[in-house]
């Protein structure tokens, strides 16, 4: 089969190439797929330049979400068959590829209204979304969301996500100032450049905020902390600039400000309760299946036209959502 392959680690696309190696099999309580479509995601980058704790051997086949036909089922499997279609999330990455692996547990049924390339932007990104306004954020309806990159992926299913939990104002930040018309076309209320203070911009577009979703690791917790009101919520999902992160704050300035901060994992959370994992992803297809929630996406044509997708994101020049067809690429 042909899939996609980084040989070392790399800041650019020099050591990632489409390569035929063999098919995987599945194990006890696993799924092989034959994909159809599958996500690409800002945690290819993080893998393809080495960041710790994202690929475990080289070479790496990148990839966490994928849509496509069940091709085989492992021992113990049931309530899957051969040739259904289906979404899963790909905690082991692997997704890039014409045959993916996936655990039983984290592979759901597609709804036929759902297109194949829709559903490939689920398993990760929408999960992740839903799952940190829901779980980790514990949003209300009303509240006011912060989120940092709001016109990556999470970013942009955060907006889509909120009308459809029951509305609330949202507030967003990126990296560059051209980036911000496509923000707010996406649904954010206020966009934020970084490239001044973050914080009294907030500020001056109507005060703190309920909950806010950082996948900058520590590098802006100090804003966080100067815009989140009283009983917030901070949530940090990741460490998009890579390095070190910082000691968080000391318990006295959480409990003088009355501010939680919660860490979120889609990766941890799918060895240690996958069943939320996959609940969340059902309720997001069918969400899309009822019409209640839309996932734009730009869809590319084959796994060749990846690693320029990857380097798109590692500049900082993506925006939305990124879904590569894969079966006859």
């Amino acid at each position: 089969m042909r899939a996609l392959v980084m040989t070392a680690p790399s800041e650019g696309p020099d050591r990632t190439e489409v390569r035929e190696v063999e098919a995987p099999r599945p194990g006890p309580g696993e799924v092989t797929i034959d994909v159809t479509d599958a996500g690409i995601n800002f945690l290819d980058v993080m893998a393809r330049r080495g960041d710790a704790g994202y690929v475990s051997a080289w070479p790496h086949t990148p990839g966490k979400e994928v849509a496509g036909a069940v091709r085989e089922v492992g021992e113990g499997v049931s309530g899957l068959v051969v040739g259904q279609r289906v979404a899963a999330f790909t905690p082991g990455a692997g997704g890039l590829a014409e045959v993916a692996l996936a655990p039983a547990a984290l592979t759901v049924p597609i709804p036929d209204a759902v297109p194949s390339a829709t559903a490939a932007a689920t398993p990760l990104m929408l999960t992740t979304a839903l799952l940190l306004l829901t779980d980790a954020a514990r949003f209300s309806p009303g509240e006011t969301v912060l989120v940092h990159s709001a016109s990556g992926g999470v970013g942009g299913a955060v907006a889509r996500l909120v009308p459809a939990l029951g509305g609330g104002r949202l507030i967003g930040t990126v990296g560059r100032a051209d980036k911000v018309a496509a923000a707010k076309e996406s649904g954010y209320d206020v966009v934020v450049s970084r490239d001044g203070d973050v914080a009294e911009a907030i500020r001056a577009s109507g005060g703190s905020v309920d909950v806010v979703l950082d996948p900058q690791g520590t590098a802006l917790l100090e804003t966080d902390l100067a815009v989140t009101a009283p009983g917030g919520r901070i949530v940090l999902f990741g460490n998009a600039g890579g390095g070190q992160a910082a000691a968080l704050p000391d318990l006295q300035r959480l409990r003088a400000g009355n501010i939680a901060v919660a860490g979120f994992s889609i990766s941890s959370l799918a060895v240690t309760a996958p069943g939320r994992v996959a609940s969340a992803l059902r309720r997001l297809l069918d969400l899309v299946a009822d019409g209640r929630l839309t996932v734009p996406v730009t869809e590319v044509g084959s796994l060749a036209e990846v690693p320029g997708i990857h380097q798109r994101l590692a500049e900082g020049r993506g925006a939305g959502k990124y879904v590569v067809r894969v079966a006859g690429s």
